[in-house]
């Protein structure tokens, strides 16, 4: 049983009854031509009763679309449903000839014999419909001006439109067919897929045949080479993995469109006009073509269920619809995953299995000439012509790629099915379709001798751990169902999605990609956005141990238990497996357990608090560890999906690096803090050359410890010249505005008298400029006056957009401070209604309260569902509870915020009660609720 198989519902294989439909019960022509008939008798004529005969046909079109998705909800059967509603318009359209050619443009007696033929193209000739479809006609006319002709199309068209129908059509002859084919590459798909509806056959027939001998079997490569550019555009467009959590049925990379695609292609090539005649080409073995129409029935379900859900032609399976899918085809929880996760693995693997089609269909089309041959991967092309290698180990070059060269290769020798994998490594040569036929066919082969195999796991630890290009080998063995057979534990999360908007990417592909993030890395791709990184990862000792570390770290996902702790178990066993040392052992076992709280301290603790960095360096020890999760951490985070990663994510993972290299390295005692201070005063004096000592010496008292330890020095020189502005009269505020491409972020310095609801205000001004807050630096002077810095994510590339924004928001936190805008109606005014994408996640709000992370603040964690206004909300909760906040630290994982605030009461003292602990609880629930309680206004 394939796991496709083992993934669908029982439900969709029991239907109620017999859904099978007849034209005529789908929509009775005739019927309707009755009484349409009947009231032409009644003396019903012109517009009268055109109106009548449409308000029937509407009628009809909607008995018949409801009957088609009720049989479409009871036995789930996509194909049938997109068969029905091409049925149902074709009765329709041959209703509409009808009545026109009899009531409103009939053929004069005596004249010679009208012809024309009404023709579907594109996607409805292939006699298929998804509800909300285009459907595409061609009016074939015997010349190019046939007077009845063109009017007969245009009254179809029109009657068409009234009816709400969407339509592509053309009214051409068969030369102009020919010419608009050959010239337009869009025109000859359309027409490849031409079908008769009604009218003249034999002019249809001679459309078809001149077309498939003039235009389509004469370049065949062209029309090959234009499709598959048109593919790789599509995708680009769609977006190119085709594990996006979010696909699209139709046009993403594994979707129906990609099958058409295959279809077309082997229609020029392989002169066939019906899929089942692939087999009889010797494009596909029966198993392939099998496996062709098991992909095509579901994409078809998925769609056909989508747009009815919808109530229109979507193509993005989006989270607010993928639980509303799964219901309707029956999935329910079970093994650990919610409904929505079994349907949407089953999507993946669906999607995987076009996947390979295509590479067989491209294999045997290179083979034809008639595209390019294609190599591994465009890294390795200097791997290449390695024969001798590959023929030493008892393969062969075909075509240039790496095929067997006997029938019984893996059936001799087990190991044989991870050797090929390690030879495309090696030789940078891809892989013969025909041998990864071989390895499907061979992969009840892959059992527990040849995973206890030495050989095999040497082989596969080196593919693991190439410097050439192991993410494209890796996946090449994940797509065959090699790297799921030869560790099951991988095979678990393959084409496994987590149901929430962090993640854009299946768990199996999220682990390729890190790895080859990693290899990317060793390579010197990534000095300028990991600098870091890129300098220390030459130096980790243990690389063996970091590349497996990367490869497990999420391989328990999906379990019941906490996915680091699982991970360990699974984690120790295959280091025994695959050999390594037992100190290898406990670094990837360490790693795996650990992998996310490098990332959770950099986002969600204040960097500049002693007992952080204490804390921090205390769960690593080692400044090999340290090393290794600081290069496992940002190839983590950069391979969650497109725009995740951010400079200034980068930003705050080195500098808890720097700041735990230092306690690991001995540093950090009283002393070092003292002189630490002293330095960077020192050092900020000699960017000062004008100021006198005693004026310097006034201006180092206005700080504390913490700014001096905090703070670098660019924005020490930088917040001087401020504060000393204030030195001769300090306005209500002074806003100043930064830009930094490196870190993506804006940074907006506000020096104001401090009060409790400074920052409330000053993130109630951001929400209502629509900015978001990545992060807040906040200190307070001797004097009383706050300094406080707020990040802000770039909305702009160009360095003076994004000023003139930056602008526009600090004239908004000025205007907030003076009393002279309302934030509450602003923000209000700005936001949304929640929509059903909002609706689709649930993140129940939670308030955690921890004395123990600081020695001086209280620790407030929060996290709910985010929106827009919710760091302006919190933080005026926290005013009206008379808090001080000494930072905040703002990150957002998808659907889900999750911001800390470091505070302590109005005498700068800890809380501690329980009474005024459950309290501020309260309040700050009320606050993270989807409406929040109305408080007061205090600005």
């Amino acid at each position: 049983m394939t796991a496709m198989t083992a993934l669908a519902p029982v439900s969709a294989a029991v239907p109620r009854r017999d859904w099978t439909f007849s034209p005529a019960q789908l929509f009775d022509r005739a019927k309707i031509g009755a009484a349409i008939a009947a009231a032409h008798a009644r003396q019903v004529n012109g517009d009268e009763l055109r109106k009548e005969a449409l308000a029937l046909m509407r009628q009809g079109l909607e008995d018949g679309r409801q009957l088609a998705r009720a049989a479409l909800e009871a036995t789930a059967g996509g194909l049938a449903c997109a068969t029905n509603l091409s049925l149902i318009e074709d009765e329709l359209i041959r209703a509409l000839y009808d009545f026109i050619v009899t009531y409103q443009h009939p053929p004069q007696a005596g004249t010679v014999p009208h012809r024309m033929a009404v023709i579907a193209v594109g996607g409805y000739g292939r006699g298929t419909l998804a509800p909300g479809s285009d459907i595409d006609l061609l009016f074939l006319l015997p010349t190019e001006k046939d007077a009845w002709g063109e009017k007969v199309a245009e009254s179809i068209l029109y009657a068409l439109w009234d009816l709400r129908q969407k339509i592509g059509h053309s009214t051409r002859s068969i030369e102009e067919c020919l010419r608009q084919a050959t010239e337009d590459m869009t025109v000859r798909t359309a027409q490849l897929e031409a079908r008769h509806i009604l009218g003249d056959e034999q002019l249809f027939e001679t459309m078809r045949s001149r077309f498939e001998a003039e235009v389509v079997h004469l370049a065949p490569a062209e029309f090959v080479t234009a499709k598959l550019a048109e593919r790789d555009a599509r995708i680009s467009r769609a977006g190119r993995s085709r594990y996006l959590v979010e696909p699209n049925v139709k046009e993403g990379k594994g979707g129906l469109r990609d099958l058409n695609t295959l279809f077309w292609i082997a229609k020029c090539v392989y002169r066939v006009r019906d899929a089942s005649d692939l087999v009889a080409a010797g494009l596909f073995t029966p198993r392939e073509y099998r496996l062709f129409c098991r992909c095509e029935e579901f994409l078809w379900r998925v769609r056909c269920h989508l747009h009815f859900a919808t109530g229109r032609a979507e193509e993005i399976l989006s989270f607010d619809q993928q639980r509303g899918i799964a219901e309707r085809l029956g999935y329910a929880t079970r093994g650990g995953l919610v409904a929505v996760e079994r349907f949407m693995k089953h999507y993946f693997l669906v999607a995987k299995d076009v996947g390979d089609l295509t590479a067989v269909v491209c294999a045997a089309l290179e083979e034809k000439q008639a595209k390019p041959a294609a190599v591994l991967d465009r890294f390795a092309a200097h791997l290449r012509h390695h024969e001798k290698l590959v023929k030493s180990a008892g393969f062969t070059i075909e075509n240039g790629r790496i095929s067997t060269a006997s029938p019984d290769v893996f059936a001799r020798n087990p190991v044989n099915l991870i050797r090929l994998f390690w030879l495309a490594d090696r030789s940078g040569l891809a892989i013969h379709p025909d041998a990864k036929r071989m390895v499907i066919s061979s992969l009840k082969l892959i059992d527990a001798k040849l995973r206890a195999d030495p050989e095999a796991n040497r082989l596969f630890l080196q593919v693991l751990t190439s410097r050439n290009s192991p993410e494209v080998v890796l996946r090449l063995m994940n797509e065959a169902g090699v790297l799921g057979r030869f560790i099951p534990d991988f095979g678990r999360i393959v084409a496994l999605m987590q149901f929430n908007m962090y993640h854009h990417f299946t768990v199996d592909e999220h682990l390729l990609r890190a790895v080859g993030h990693l290899a990317d890395m060793e390579a010197h791709r990534f000095i300028q956005e990991h600098p870091l990184s890129s300098a220390i990862v030459a130096s980790i000792e243990k690389r063996t141990a970091l590349y497996l570390a990367l490869f497990l770290h999420d391989i328990a996902k999906g379990r019941p238990e906490d996915h680091s702790l699982a991970g360990v178990e699974v984690a120790r066993r295959l280091c025994a497996r695959f050999g390594l040392s037992e100190a290898e052992t406990e670094s990837v076992a360490w790693l795996v357990a650990n992998h996310l709280i490098m990332s959770d301290t950099a986002q969600r603790r204040d960097l500049g608090d002693r007992r952080t960095i204490e804390t921090f360096a205390a769960r690593v020890q080692t400044l090999e560890r340290l090393k290794m999760l600081q290069v496992l951490t940002v190839c983590d985070i950069y391979a969650v999906g497109p725009g995740v990663w951010n400079g200034w994510k980068g930003e705050l993972l080195r500098t808890l690096y720097w700041e735990t290299e230092v306690v690991l390295a001995g540093g950090h005692s009283a002393q070092e803090r003292t002189r630490r201070v002293e330095s960077a005063k020192k050092e900020l004096r000699e960017q000062l050359p004008n100021w006198t000592d005693g004026d310097f010496a006034s201006y180092a008292a206005r700080h504390q410890q913490a700014y001096w330890l905090k703070v670098d020095l660019p924005h020490k020189i930088r917040h001087a010249k401020l504060l000393n502005m204030t030195e001769v009269e300090i306005p209500t505020s002074i806003t100043d505005i930064a830009t930094d491409a490196f870190r993506a972020v804006t940074e907006l310095t506000v020096v104001a008298p401090d009060h409790p609801r400074l920052l409330s205000t000053i993130t109630g001004a951001c929400a209502a400029s629509a900015a978001n807050i990545v992060d807040a630096q906040i200190f307070t002077t001797t004097d009383g006056l706050a300094l406080d810095t707020i990040f802000l994510s770039r909305a702009f590339d160009r360095d003076d957009d994004e000023l003139r924004r930056a602008g526009r928001i600090g004239l908004a936190i000025e205007q907030a401070l003076r009393g002279e805008i309302r934030l509450k109606e602003l923000i209000i005014a700005r936001g949304r209604p929640l929509n059903d994408r909002d609706t689709a996640f649930h993140v129940p709000p939670e308030v955690l309260v921890d004395n123990n992370l600081s020695r001086k603040f209280t620790v407030l964690e929060v996290s709910c569902r985010d929106r827009p206004g919710l760091l302006y909300d919190v933080t005026r909760a926290l005013s009206g509870l008379d808090l001080n906040i000494g930072s905040a630290h703002v990150a957002t994982f998808g659907e889900k915020a999750a911001d800390v605030f470091y505070v302590t009461d109005l005498s700068g003292a800890k809380i501690t009660a329980h009474a005024r602990i459950g309290a501020i609880k309260h309040r700050l629930l009320r606050a993270l609720s989807e409406k929040p309680a109305e408080t007061e206004e205090h600005v």
